[in-house]
């Protein structure tokens, strides 16, 4: 996955601007974002602050580490099924 070019902190106080009444053009213009990646950012951490974000992505990896461990278990069931059924 790529990486960011902005933190946490950036997108927020980035967010925060276009709220408070900054045109979006300019904003994203003086930033060097697309229209499309500010209204992303805002679609997925508008009305979050830094902290809520951390929680968020800190969620996120233990969702994935959750899903990893629940296919090596599957992949491991699946084998021991196959090895039961052909005695």
């Amino acid at each position: 996955m790529k990486k960011s070019r902005f933190t946490d902190a950036q997108i927020i106080a980035i967010l925060k601007q276009g709220e408070n009444g900054v045109s979006i053009p300019d904003l994203c213009r003086e930033h060097g974002i697309s229209n499309a990646t500010f209204y992303n950012w805002r679609s997925k951490f508008g009305g979050m602050d830094a902290s809520m974000m951390s929680d968020m992505k800190s969620m996120a990896e233990e969702n994935r580490r959750l899903k990893k461990m629940y296919a090596e278990m599957a992949m491991q069931n699946e084998l021991l099924k196959d090895a039961l059924g052909k005695k």
